[in-house]
Formats: C-alpha cells, sequence, structure tokens
C-alpha cells in the first residue's frame, strides 16, 4: 500500500510539474455574436461556451479584418504588416522567412508541434508549415477551398484526399495527433485552424436539417441586408465546428491530459455576411468593431479560474508571449514582438501589460483603439466605452483624443513602412526539405486571353486557352539545382495539344494523351450560390523532366499548337526531384 502511495504521488507531481499541452482552436469568418455565450439567441455553441465558463473570456479581443493577417499575428506575436502578410492571396499573404513562429517556438522547447486545416501563409516550401516550425501538417494552405467534401488535401507536403466533410476531418487528424503524442510522452502544441463558416456554405444534412425550424434573428442593425439561407448555412456549419471542438475537449478527457492542455479559440476576423453580431457596426473586410472584434477564451483548470473576465484591451499578436509565458518556454525572438503577455492576468497572479494602442488594418485603412476610444478609418472618434455599436461619433466632444489618435496613427504608418518585410517574393523551387514543389494556378501570372475559373484565385484554374500566344509565367527561385520530373493536372475537351515548360534554356514538353472534360462540381454540396469557383477533377499527365539551375528566372507554360478551340484547362503543375 505504502509503495502504490509513492507511485500515486510521483505520478501527481509529474503531472503537475508536466509542460502543458496547447490546442489553439481557430474558426474561419465566425462572427462575435456567432456563440451562445455572447447572447445569440438560437445558435447551439456548449463546447465553445463551456471554455468560458471554465476559463476566461476576453471582453475586448482583436484581431485583423480578414484571414491571412490574422493567421500572421497568432503565429508571430507581431503585427501583419511587418510580416510581409498584407492580403489574402497572390502571393501576398506568405509569411515572410526573418520571422520565427509560435511553432518554432514550442518544437525549441520540446514540443511534438501539428498544424490541422486552413494555413493561408504561404504554400511552397519555406513558407510551408513544414518549413515553419510544424512536425505535422494535414490541411492546405491557400485561403479558401472549392469543395468540403472528400477534399484534395496537403499532408506534409503530398497532395492527398482527404475524407468526408473537411471539418471532421482535419479534427480527426488532429485527436490522433494528440493521442500519438500523449502516448509517446511529449507535450505539443496542435493548432486547429478549422475553414469553416468561410464559404462556400457546405455543410452536412445533420447540421443542416437543425436549422429547419429554428429561427434565424430577424431584427437587427443590417437585417435588411441580409441573405437569410446563408445565415443559417453559416450557423449550421459553426454548430459543426462546435461538435468538433467537444470531440477535441472529450479526447482530451479520454487520454487523461485536460487538466494539463491550455485550450484556446478565437475567430479571425468578422462574419462572412450581415447577420446578427451583437449589432457591431461592419463585418468582414471591416476595420469597425463588426469586422474585427473577435471571441478569445482560454481554459486550463487549475491554472485560470473559471468564469475570468479579463478586461483590457488584446489582440492576435498577445497569444503567443502569453501562452509561451504560461508554459514556461523560453521566447528568444529572433525580432522585436508587438504582442505582451497576458498569463499573470488569467492565472490572477499580476497585472496586465502596459496600456497601448492596438491597430487593424487592410488596404490602406486603419483604425486604432485604446481602453476607451477609436478612431476609424474615416478619422471619426468613438467612446468604445460607451458606445461599443459605435452608433455616435463623438469627435467634436473630445477634439484633443481625436488629435492624438491621428498622430498615433500616422506614427505607426511610419513605423511600419520603415519595418515591413519586403515585397513579393518569387516562388521557391526545389527547397531541400520539399520531395515536391507545387505550383497552382492561383500563383500564376495569366498572358494572352487565359482568365481565371474565378474572381478570387485562392482554389481557381485556368481557363479559356485558345491561342499559341496564351502562356502562364511563375517567377521562382530555384533554391537547390536538380532535375525535375513534370506533371501537369488538366482538363481537356479533346487530346493533342502540345505543351511546352521553359525557363532560360531548360525545356520539357510532351502531348496531352487523353481527353478529359468533367463537369464542374461542387454545387451538389453548396446550401447557397457561391461566389468562389467550382471545382473539378482533374487528371496528371507527364511532361517528361527538366533541369533546373540554381537561381531566379520565369517558368513559362505554353502551347505552341493544339487541335481544337482549346488547349487546356490548367490546374497545376509538380515538380518532384528525380535525384
Amino acid at each position: 500500500m505504502r509503495d502504490w502511495l509513492i507511485g500515486f504521488a510521483l505520478t501527481a507531481v509529474a503531472a503537475c510539474c508536466a509542460q502543458p499541452n496547447i490546442v489553439v482552436l481557430l474558426a474561419d469568418d465566425q462572427g462575435w455574436g456567432d456563440l451562445g455565450y455572447h447572447g445569440h439567441p438560437t445558435i447551439r455553441t456548449p463546447a465553445l461556451d463551456s471554455l468560458a465558463h471554465d476559463g476566461a473570456h476576453f471582453e475586448r479581443f482583436y484581431v485583423q479584418p480578414v484571414c491571412a493577417p490574422t493567421r500572421a499575428e497568432f503565429l508571430t506575436g507581431r503585427q501583419a504588416p511587418r510580416t510581409g502578410v498584407i492580403d489574402v492571396s497572390e502571393g501576398a499573404e506568405r509569411l515572410a522567412l526573418r520571422e520565427h513562429t509560435i511553432a518554432d517556438v514550442f518544437r525549441a522547447a520540446g514540443y511534438a508541434t501539428g498544424c490541422f486545416g486552413k494555413w493561408h501563409n504561404g504554400s511552397q516550401h519555406p513558407y510551408h508549415p513544414n518549413t515553419r516550425g510544424f512536425d505535422e501538417f494535414y490541411g492546405f494552405t491557400s485561403g479558401h477551398w472549392g469543395s468540403y467534401f472528400d477534399a484534395t488535401m496537403d499532408h506534409n507536403g503530398e497532395l492527398v484526399t482527404g475524407s468526408g466533410y473537411l471539418a471532421d476531418d482535419i479534427t480527426d487528424h488532429t485527436l490522433a495527433f494528440m493521442a500519438a503524442q500523449t502516448e509517446a510522452g511529449r507535450p505539443f502544441l496542435a493548432y486547429l485552424a478549422f475553414n469553416t463558416p468561410h464559404a462556400p456554405m457546405q455543410v452536412p444534412d445533420a447540421n443542416w436539417n437543425d436549422w429547419a425550424d429554428r429561427d434565424i434573428p430577424a431584427e437587427h442593425r443590417y437585417s435588411a441586408r441580409e441573405e437569410r439561407e446563408h445565415t443559417r448555412a453559416a450557423l449550421a456549419m459553426v454548430e459543426n465546428l462546435d461538435a468538433n471542438a467537444g470531440r477535441v475537449l472529450a479526447e482530451l478527457e479520454r487520454l487523461g491530459i485536460a487538466d494539463n492542455t491550455i485550450v484556446v479559440y478565437f475567430t479571425d476576423n468578422g462574419p462572412n455576411g450581415w447577420r446578427w453580431n451583437g449589432d457591431l457596426k461592419g463585418r468582414k473586410a471591416s476595420t469597425d468593431e463588426g469586422g474585427v472584434r473577435s471571441p478569445l477564451f482560454v481554459r486550463w483548470p487549475g491554472h485560470i479560474p473559471p468564469r475570468t473576465t479579463v478586461t483590457p484591451l488584446a489582440s492576435a499578436v498577445d497569444l503567443l508571449p502569453t501562452l509561451a509565458e504560461l508554459a514556461a518556454v523560453d521566447l528568444h525572438p529572433p525580432l522585436p514582438l508587438d504582442g505582451a503577455s497576458y498569463a499573470a492576468v488569467l492565472t490572477g497572479t499580476g497585472d496586465a501589460p502596459a496600456p497601448r494602442p492596438v491597430f487593424t488594418s487592410w488596404r490602406g485603412a486603419v483604425s486604432v483603439r485604446t481602453q476607451r476610444f477609436m478612431l476609424d478609418a474615416k478619422g471619426n472618434l468613438y467612446d468604445l466605452a460607451a458606445d461599443i455599436r459605435q452608433t455616435e461619433v463623438v469627435t467634436d466632444q473630445h477634439p484633443a483624443v481625436a488629435a492624438r489618435l491621428q498622430q498615433v496613427v500616422a506614427a505607426w504608418r511610419e513605423d511600419i513602412a520603415a519595418t515591413a518585410a519586403p515585397a513579393i517574393p518569387a516562388i521557391p523551387v526545389g527547397h531541400p526539405a520539399a520531395a515536391v514543389t507545387y505550383l497552382p494556378a492561383r500563383d500564376a501570372v495569366l498572358h494572352g486571353g487565359l482568365k481565371r475559373s474565378n474572381q478570387y484565385p485562392n482554389d481557381s484554374y485556368v481557363l479559356n486557352w485558345r491561342s499559341t500566344v496564351d502562356k502562364l509565367t511563375w517567377d521562382i527561385e530555384v533554391i537547390e539545382p536538380d532535375r525535375f520530373a513534370v506533371t501537369i493536372h488538366y482538363t481537356a475537351r479533346t487530346p493533342g495539344a502540345m505543351l511546352e515548360l521553359t525557363m532560360n534554356d531548360a525545356k520539357s514538353s510532351g502531348r496531352i494523351p487523353t481527353a478529359w472534360d468533367p463537369l464542374e462540381t461542387g454545387m451538389e454540396h453548396d446550401r447557397v450560390p457561391r461566389a468562389e469557383s467550382y471545382v473539378k477533377d482533374f487528371r496528371a499527365f507527364s511532361l517528361g523532366e527538366i533541369d533546373l539551375h540554381r537561381g531566379p528566372g520565369k517558368l513559362t507554360l505554353t502551347a505552341p499548337n493544339f487541335p481544337g478551340e482549346t488547349a487546356l484547362d490548367f490546374k497545376r503543375i509538380s515538380l518532384r526531384r528525380v535525384n
């Protein structure tokens, strides 16, 4: 009996003193108001709400107006424009290589690191998650995906076919990762980056049908602009997300590690529709409250008291330093952080960091917040302490405050201009960590009469290849020279088109061997008409091999001759090392 008690005590001490695991749940296009905890009258989000009940919620937590910049701030603890992430596609989403990520930090401390879902901070190595500190990656690297059922996924740099609904699939992989690391006795950082409720509005029947007889809030600030079926789909997607969050929490209990795991939940921007959002002003892509105010819930049983409320302003840049301090992990940032740690506030052992302004920006629009005031992108001052919904401009009542905040914004712009990452770099090819480099249509420059299948490049393809002067180019940088096997992913009504891929004096060429012209798909799963591209089942064929030498250059794909009206519809090139 005495030996058993000693063993039990040692086990308890080890559990108490072990490095805590970290699980970060990030929603995509979920609004602040899409939660029961924030007063939504009909949505059911018990798992996410429980994080606030059992841990802490931040009253005023801010992210950026769109996806990629918020993710960059979480990853680095630095304001997005400094990191090179200034937009959502065509290279402007790539996280500068000088940046140190949260995965780098925790892996250096002995953690296993995994990212599951939407990455959106660069595709090719060394921008790929596996070369940004994550041991394991399963998801997609672009801004949105065209199909949420049995989707094409990236698993550690190789394309595979997913299983079932995408949000469920990435959760399955997260659970497997947590179980494997727990069995190995290794602490882990698991970043579960959901793709929902971002469009296209696809959701399993069970979640959709749950909303058949439920009311959507009809009276709100933007009710005249609301598309109610879009809202219904979004809320159903949030409930699916909540169910998957519940699966994560249940697995932590099953593994016996719930008390030694910090769970964080937030969203990447405001809602993707004019739905009820606490009557906050604006939505996604706006620097007003509705576009950038996000929930933030943090749970760590035994360390963060239940129902803790954090009132000081915080933002996505604060997550890295906060989690590092909670886990007693050294940061050693190679670049100055913009964020500060809220660990002492969460655990009740100290005060909040010194107050500082919080900036939100996108495409030239900048707003700034203090604990009381907000200066919006048009220069209007609001007293958010009294008017969180931004209903009354108070510039005339507080002219000195408005003038001071205008100076703060001007100084911030100067600082960003002086410290921002360089212009969008060339696409790297042949990185030593990559067996294959994918060059998708979204990264290509289109010439001649070529068109994208959609205005949003993320999961688009190239069509209208009707002339021999049409071509695609990629500005690339060959990291390590090698011979590469070239594969083209295509559809074509007529076989026989000659394709040539060239760079400097290197060339590979071949003819499309077979016709392959499937219909677009995706609409069969859409709950409302989409704005994004539909998808196709693209076929692969070998274009031979090409020798690429180290250095920069322009990779060019042409169709010198073809028998039909069009040469092909193009999805991607893959360049796989031969040696």
